[in-house]
């Protein structure tokens, strides 16, 4: 196929303001969370959410079909479905070795979600994967095979426990006082013995997340792991669905947060009537989350018998492969002065005077010419900018086409113009975004 080289399209780029620190997210205490410990957490960039459990099996949402249920449901939920959870297509390897080649830095597991079902061999009762014709610590397994491919392990746990409270007598609720672990002696004693199982069964616990009131257990997980990072009860972690109208917040924080995402309409596996979002846009999405200071923890929902489906593996292998060229853009960044102008979001390298440009909006074919300006950023004398993961030296098939990037410092702004070399597809296409490197940088005087 003959070279498709365009007429110089100029994308001249309309600056966001800048965002004062008056502007940073809100955040609840992170006292607990030691100074080192949220600094490495902020490094990671991309974690990986597992929600999964025995209602998987019917395909409804995890856990919440139990509020307001009649008692008959309530009780072939409790008795009948832990006799039929057998995943035996679970393979946690092969999960770790997927999470790793994507480009994920940490797990986060369900060990209990509200349900109360626990997912790891606990002693406070028999509701758990023990208790299955599975008949092992699942849990285990998942830290195991993770930590083998060197990601850090974290676990997300319920304050409520909907078994619990049924075997008490009480009614099977949410947000109401007597339901809450405070109000309950017992159930807090339950949670307490539960979140101190995970924390001293399976080796250093990296992240915690406690998905609902967390008083009293925050305090116990950093007595028994000063170096945990509490997340959801100790941070802002904004739940953001594809179905729901609700944005990544648009503040640059100086703490760290972290944005939860669902591939689809639920967190757990729903095998009809589900919608995903393309590759593309979760990699928009990510990009976008980096350059306001969050981390992404993006969702996968297991089917019942331990296989991820078909169509959150191909969108995993998607982030995966633009993760492999651009990873240094998501790992160890933090906010540049603006997060974005126009389609263009920037990160900068943590301690380093980088900055990365993600140019999104329209697909940039490959062999295409394209120019930039960049109002937010000023080149020095040491200045280089490069396309990450080419060489800027060779575009195939071409011999007589060096597609080096050249710039330059205009009254503009940064004018940088670029070829994307770099054959990712077959046929040539590559519908995600392209990053700008550009070493040496300052902030324009402007900004």
């Amino acid at each position: 196929m003959e070279l498709v080289r365009s007429i110089a399209v100029v994308l001249t780029l309309v600056s966001a303001p800048a965002l004062s620190l008056a502007q940073q997210v809100d955040s609840v205490s992170l006292q607990g969370n030691r100074a080192e410990r949220l600094e490495w957490f902020q490094d990671q960039g991309l974690g990986l959410f597992i929600h999964w459990s025995l209602d998987s099996q019917i395909g409804s949402v995890i856990s919440h079909s139990l509020v307001g249920a009649s008692e008959d449901y309530v009780e072939r939920f409790f008795k009948e479905l832990p006799k039929t959870f057998e995943p035996t297509r679970f393979d946690p390897q092969e999960w770790a070795r997927l999470a790793r080649v994507t480009g994920f830095k940490y797990v986060v597991f369900t060990t209990k979600h509200h349900s109360g079902f626990s997912m790891f061999d606990t002693a406070v009762n028999e509701f758990d994967i023990m208790n299955t014709p599975y008949g092992r610590d699942l849990t285990a397994e998942i830290v195991e095979a993770f930590r083998r491919e060197g990601l850090a392990i974290g676990f997300y746990f319920s304050p409520d426990d909907f078994f619990f409270l049924h075997e008490q007598g009480t009614l099977i609720s949410r947000r109401r006082p007597e339901v809450q672990p405070i109000n309950n002696p017992g159930l807090m004693a339950h949670n307490k013995q539960q979140v101190r199982e995970l924390l001293t069964k399976y080796g250093d616990i990296d992240v915690m997340f406690f998905d609902g009131p967390a008083d009293g257990l925050l305090e116990l997980g950093w007595e028994l792991e000063p170096d945990l990072v509490v997340t959801r009860g100790a941070m802002q972690t904004p739940e953001i669905a594809p179905s729901t109208t609700q944005g990544i917040p648009d503040l640059i924080s100086v703490e760290p947060w972290e944005a939860c995402f669902t591939m689809g309409t639920s967190w757990q596996f729903k095998p009809t009537n589900e919608q995903y979002l393309p590759g593309r846009r979760w990699i928009e999405m990510l990009v976008e989350t980096r350059a306001k200071g969050g981390n992404m923890l993006l969702n996968i929902g297991p089917r019942p018998d331990g296989e991820i489906p078909s169509e959150q593996e191909d969108i995993l292998r998607e982030i995966g492969l633009w993760m492999f060229v651009n990873r240094e853009a998501i790992y160890g960044v933090r906010p540049w002065v603006t997060t974005h102008e126009g389609d263009v979001w920037f990160t900068r390298k943590k301690d380093a005077s980088t900055v990365y440009a993600a140019v999104m909006g329209d697909p940039w074919p490959w062999g295409e010419e394209r120019t930039v300006i960049l109002k937010s950023v000023r080149a020095t004398d040491s200045t280089e900018v490069i396309v990450l993961g080419q060489n800027d030296q060779v575009l195939e098939y071409n011999p007589d086409i060096i597609p080096q990037t050249i710039w330059e410092q205009t009254d503009e702004g940064l004018r940088v113009t670029a070829i994307r070399a770099q054959r990712l597809y077959n046929d040539r296409t590559w519908p995600n975004p392209i990053v700008l490197k550009i070493t040496n940088a300052e902030a324009a005087a402007s900004n």
